[in-house]
């Protein structure tokens, strides 16, 4: 049987362990564990010192494509239990703002009522001044998970721009109706 590698070894470092069972991978480094149930219908992964190769065992395009995408959530896993993820929110309007109270990340952004976010264990929020948000984590999903979740409950309005934005969003301003 030959195997077709479609993507460059993955480069383990140091400090991290890796684990390969049959249900998944689990990556542990130091900042934290994580764990991925993996398909290996089509795939086949090789552990060597401090590498790791991905191979599709034939050469159809979703087998390629598992391969790539099996690629990627391992690196995303060893960055993230080395350095982890950030994710910075900008709150633009008169009298928006948000501040952290344990595992609560409570919003006032114009509504009648204030927003009380529950916070996942696994991630970290912080509010450096009213107007910003870091969201910090392990898991790149889960990141990413929370930092569009709140966007959600204020999304920058397209006639003054105010709202939750993305820390690098361009938010295009839309010319009002003149008479």
């Amino acid at each position: 049987m030959s195997f077709y590698t479609t993507t460059k070894p993955i480069e383990i470092p140091k400090l991290v362990e890796v684990q390969l069972t049959e249900l998944g991978i689990a990556i542990k480094g130091p900042l934290g564990s994580l764990f991925q149930l993996i398909d290996v219908h089509n795939t086949k992964i090789e552990m060597s010192s401090n590498y790791l190769t991905i191979q599709a065992l034939n050469s159809s395009k979703q087998a390629r494509s598992i391969v790539g995408t099996i690629n990627a959530l391992i690196s995303n896993m060893i960055r993230g239990v080395t350095n982890g993820f950030e994710k910075k929110l900008l709150i633009v309007g008169v009298g928006y703002k948000a501040q952290v109270s344990g595992n609560i990340l409570n919003l006032n952004l114009g509504f009648s009522h204030p927003i009380s976010y529950s916070v996942p264990e696994d991630i970290k929020v912080e509010t450096p001044n009213p107007t910003e948000i870091l969201i910090k984590g392990i898991d790149k999903q889960k990141v990413g998970q929370v930092a569009a979740d709140v966007r959600s409950y204020r999304r920058p309005e397209p006639y003054k721009g105010k709202g939750i934005r993305y820390f690098d969003e361009k938010v295009i301003i839309k010319e009002t109706k003149k008479k």
